[in-house]
């Protein structure tokens, strides 16, 4: 098929593919750093499809996550799916879940050894150019403050629990998408879940049904 011939579906596809292929080659961490450089070796983890409708923004990969490449490899991810009820082939379903965090490497881990925040370098160079390759996206969550400080204009003024509990609203980007902020479903969160039952009772229920109309 030549490029003249080519449908726009699989023009935005291949336009996709190179956009990754590009992010999962990047070293501007370790290379060009802002700041102290990455620690280690850079391993870019991010999986998206021009027919996923659904996209999980989080925060940056974790120990594991840097392991094994695969997004929410860890009992982060056991909780996240569990609050989507669905099963890890549908949460690792390409062409229905895209997975985009924050900050693509794992950033390392402070002196009391929990994760720095996502690399300063990733979002500006990265995210823009993501967002508009993502045309099927209509529902986005927004794990951790990190992803609703870039996403909502009002995240910057509000507690976690507060942008949590105003629940799901429009996403400026992209304008057709609703977004559910919510807590990151790590283990150090537990005491927040057990003081916020509301979360589990109200947000999850929705959330559910949201993510079931698109898979």
């Amino acid at each position: 098929m030549t490029a003249r011939s080519a449908s726009p579906r699989t023009l935005k596809a291949a336009s996709l593919d190179r956009l990754l292929a590009d992010i999962r080659a990047c070293r501007v961490c370790k290379d060009h750093p802002q700041g102290p450089p990455l620690p280690h070796e850079p391993r870019p983890v991010v999986r998206a499809s021009t027919t996923a409708r659904i996209l999980i923004v989080g925060q940056a990969p974790g120990t594991k996550v840097h392991a094994s490449g695969r997004p929410f490899d860890d009992r982060s991810g056991d909780r996240l799916r569990a609050w989507m009820n669905v099963t890890p082939d549908v949460f690792y379903d390409e062409a229905r879940i895209a997975i985009a965090p924050m900050g693509f490497c794992f950033p390392g881990q402070d002196a009391k050894g929990a994760d720095l925040p996502p690399r300063k370098e990733c979002a500006p160079l990265w995210r823009q150019r993501l967002m508009a390759e993502l045309v099927s996206i209509d529902l986005v969550l927004l794990v951790g403050t990190y992803a609703q400080r870039w996403a909502l204009d009002d995240a910057r003024c509000r507690s976690l629990t507060d942008t949590v509990r105003a629940g799901p609203r429009p996403l400026p980007r992209p304008t057709s998408a609703l977004a559910f902020p919510l807590p990151h479903p790590s283990w150090r969160n537990t005491g927040w879940l057990k003081a916020n039952p509301w979360f589990e009772d109200t947000i999850l229920p929705s959330l559910r049904a949201a993510i079931h109309e698109r898979i």
